[in-house]
């Protein structure tokens, strides 16, 4: 089940999540948008991970497009975050008549044909590679904490921590096969992330090319560290394109 907000011919935003995460983390900076949004969820979020685990990378996009294609907004922006990036490359080809812009926020963006993997650096590629293989994708609490919580409060790190959904290995490994079409780009680059750092956002930045980049002095989850400073990067972007 998705949460839309409103029907318009308004050019709306899709938000699309990071790994572990679930819609409702943008409801902050979603809510007091006035324009349509809609909080794009992965697939077979409820059911067991078993069940989950031989998901693809096309099946998280294919379920991406269902829900926009369910949607009654004639335009709208991707906002992708983290792992979200590589689903929303591999769904944006679909769109390309409806896509107004992209928004990146610390967000993954391999080279052509690449995977999420791909974008790491050598050594923590073959780590996070053998720990896949052999742990699975749900990190221990302590990385989550010191990775993705490091500027959030401790009830919203705590909740972090007990909701975290482990994802398919295979959306961390399959080639992205689409690109982007030639829409307005703008990379978020997250100055306090500690899950992606700032200099392996820079090499996400020179591969995305954007129109612009916008600094935003938060940690890996803005949209929970700092929603307002987020939700103004998005209206401002929102302004450029009318």
């Amino acid at each position: 089940m998705t949460i839309m907000k409103r029907a318009s011919k308004e050019i709306g935003f899709l938000f699309i999540y990071g790994a572990g995460l679930e819609r409702q983390v943008w409801e902050r900076t979603a809510k007091e948008l006035e324009c349509p949004y809609l909080l794009a969820d992965f697939p077979m979020r409820s059911e067991p991970y078993e069940t989950r685990r031989e998901l693809t990378l096309e099946d998280y996009s294919t379920h991406v497009r269902k829900q926009v294609n369910e949607w009654e907004v004639e335009r709208f922006v991707i906002v992708a975050h983290s792992l979200g990036g590589v689903v929303a490359m591999q769904a944006a080809s679909e769109f390309s008549d409806r896509l107004a812009g992209f928004i990146a926020v610390g967000a993954a963006i391999p080279k052509a044909g690449g995977s999420f993997l791909s974008t790491l650096p050598l050594p923590k590629r073959w780590m996070m590679s053998l720990i896949l293989k052999k742990m699975g994708t749900k990190p221990p609490e302590k990385s989550i904490r010191a990775g993705l919580c490091n500027d959030l409060t401790e009830e919203d790190s705590a909740r972090i921590v007990r909701r975290f959904v482990p994802e398919s290995v295979r959306v961390y490994t399959d080639p992205v096969e689409s690109s982007l079409p030639n829409v307005p780009k703008l990379y978020v680059k997250l100055d306090k992330d500690k899950a992606f750092s700032p200099a392996l956002q820079d090499k996400m930045i020179l591969r995305l090319a954007p129109n612009r980049v916008a600094n935003l002095n938060a940690g890996h989850l803005p949209m929970l560290g700092d929603p307002v400073g987020l939700r103004r990067m998005l209206l401002e972007f929102l302004s450029e394109l009318k």
